[in-house]
């Protein structure tokens, strides 16, 4: 199997998620944007699993999704909370935890 497609294909992910979360000031597009890059990870996980002929890497990029997936669910609670109270999701916008 040859490695550099999926690695050039992660780093792509991983580059496009960074720029998302740099750039974006939407809450849901930030929370998108670490989506992009916690797969792009996930990706060099089971790239370098079946490079190595191991396992560890497949059962660790499950762990993976399952994590994110709970990581998405209170993301999106905490943005439609916040969207309620403020009427925005703009991250410029919220000052929540400034004194």
């Amino acid at each position: 199997m040859p490695v550099a497609a999926p690695l050039l294909l992660a780093a792509f992910m991983f580059a496009c998620g960074t720029y998302g979360v740099l750039a974006r000031r939407h809450g849901v597009m930030l929370l998108m944007s670490i989506e992009l890059m916690v797969t792009a990870g996930n990706i060099n996980l089971i790239t370098f699993s079946q490079l190595l002929h191991d396992s560890i890497g497949n059962i660790l990029a499950l762990f993976v999704i399952a994590i994110t997936a709970a990581e998405v669910g209170i993301g999106i609670a905490i943005v439609m909370m916040i969207y309620r109270q403020r009427s925005t999701v703009a991250v410029d916008d919220l000052q929540l935890m400034k004194w």
